[in-house]
């Protein structure tokens, strides 16, 4: 996520609208994907949005309550337009995102990053930070008809932030999805990135909607630098979603 923003006044309601201008495309990439769902003080996190936006979490669903995503991504294929290689052309990251709005725009902002790759620091969104540690670790097994997956991911920078997840999970069908969402610019929202997304999830665990408990064992550890004041004992996890696939395109308008 290396692309400069392009500003424009033409907003339109709703996280998935089109924009009636060309959009033009950054980089694209494939990854895999362990997202956190959490309900952080809401107070502390509204301090870190711009003025004039609000938290807009879920009432419904299987995101109901969640103000803010913990998600672990890996990188495996980041192309051009040109369809080549991007950089090191990989990656691997956490990075946080909370669901916005200010009246009828809707949207999500990345609030705040740990990546491996020097190059996307602060990157696009000002606010990623160069990882000292940055470990990741993914593991398959199966006997019969089930599988077993088993994830470590575990990131810390010098100025004291670290973020890790430690789960196992049986592995559940997937759902298809995916869908066009514009992620806006926390230092100035009229400037925002499109992220278009093709993805496959699977629920492993939720505390809003009936699915299948497949978590066998679960920990995380979150905190220092600027996300700090979100992460202080009072967080609770809702969701824990595996994407096996997920493809993403950024663009700008």
């Amino acid at each position: 996520m290396r692309v400069a923003f392009v500003s424009t006044l033409a907003f339109c309601a709703g996280a998935a609208c089109h924009m009636a201008q060309a959009q033009t495309m950054i980089e694209q990439s494939a990854e895999h994907r362990f997202q956190l769902d959490f309900h952080v003080n809401d107070a502390a996190l509204q301090k870190m949005l711009p003025a004039g936006w609000e938290s807009d979490a879920a009432t419904a669903g299987a995101a109901k309550d969640a103000n803010i995503r913990m998600i672990f991504v890996d990188r495996m294929a980041i192309v051009g337009p040109d369809a080549k290689p991007k950089g090191k052309g990989s990656e691997r990251l956490v990075y946080f995102a909370s669901p916005v709005r200010k009246g009828e725009i809707k949207g999500q902002l990345i609030l705040g990053g740990l990546t491996n790759d020097p190059a996307d620091a602060p990157g696009a969104f000002g606010n990623f930070v160069s990882a000292t540690t940055a470990k990741m670790s993914r593991t398959a097994s199966s006997e019969g008809v089930a599988a077993l997956n088993t994830e470590d991911y575990e990131f810390a920078a010098a100025g004291g932030e670290h973020f890790s997840v430690h789960v196992q999970f049986e592995r559940g069908p997937a759902n298809k999805g995916g869908g066009e969402v514009k992620f806006f610019d926390p230092r100035d929202p009229a400037k925002y990135q499109i992220f278009k997304t093709d993805q496959a999830i699977d629920i492993t665990r939720n505390v809003s909607v009936p699915v299948p408990d497949h978590v066998k064992e679960f920990s995380y550890k979150a905190g220092g630098g600027a996300l700090a004041s979100l992460f202080d004992g009072t967080e609770k996890a809702l969701s824990w979603d595996s994407f096996p696939w997920y493809v993403r395109t950024i663009s700008t308008p």
